[in-house]
């Protein structure tokens, strides 16, 4: 199936890879969801609606910097994998394009083109006010909580919480990318988060063929033309061996 795959992936012209969670595990990342990755699952460890909410954030700003903290220092002491490799030579030599659910900056780092990051980055902060104001931040010495420069109001880091919507520029860009795409490459997502999993069935109404990897079968398993079961950084570059 893995020869049948990249055989399809070789023949495409246009090539979407939509990554979550399970794509940076293997690289010590902690997934969310996903109670079998590498790296256990943080919302098993941790209430998201006290650290990844607007409303989390202003009972105790202290706590949620202090979290987000420590998730920048770890994703700082960590490597891009093989996946993150494979996926970002694709995007250099074939025009891959990265749509991606995950916050860090791996898939920068292994020199991937065109990433669209439909839920932020974690190595911005930016104003909790309405002022627009952003900043990079070093993930390996992040600030404590600050107020922004320009209005005052606290800066938080730029990822979207619950209850929060997309970022409209991005979710415009990966709509246009899936609609527009040959072959839908899903890796290391449950697909259980809405509306980016919806990008899924929405490429294969346009008629993309969909290519899942994952460690074990997601809600988009029905919508696969070919799943792969196993480590994303095993998988992924044999797709691309061709």
């Amino acid at each position: 199936m893995i020869d049948a795959a990249g055989k399809l992936i070789a023949k495409a012209d246009r090539i979407v890879a939509f990554s979550g969670a399970g794509l940076s595990a293997e690289s010590g990342i902690p997934t969310f969801r996903d109670s079998h990755a590498v790296s256990g699952a943080l919302w098993t460890k941790y209430d998201p609606m006290t650290l990844a909410s607007p409303e989390g954030f202003a009972a105790d700003p202290q706590a949620v910097i202090a979290w987000y903290n420590w998730r920048r220092r770890t994703i700082a002491a960590a490597q891009p994998n093989p996946a993150h490799q494979a996926l970002a030579a694709a995007s250099r030599n074939s025009g891959l394009v990265n749509v991606t659910q995950n916050v860090d900056d791996l898939l920068h780092r292994a020199g991937a083109q065109h990433v669209i990051q439909l839920h932020g980055s974690i190595a911005v902060d930016r104003c909790h006010g309405q002022c627009g104001h952003y900043e990079a931040i070093d993930l390996a010495n992040p600030p404590d909580l600050r107020p922004c420069v320009r209005c005052g109001e606290p800066m938080r880091p730029g990822v979207v919480w619950f209850g929060e919507s997309l970022p409209a520029d991005a979710w415009t860009a990966a709509e246009r990318a899936c609609s527009q795409c040959d072959v839908l490459l899903v890796v290391g997502t449950s697909a259980a988060v809405y509306p980016a999993a919806g990008l899924i069935n929405y490429a294969k109404s346009h008629g993309s063929r969909i290519i899942i990897v994952n460690t074990q079968p997601s809600e988009a398993s029905r919508l696969a033309d070919f799943e792969l079961i196993g480590p994303a950084g095993e998988i992924v570059p044999q797709l691309f061996d061709r």
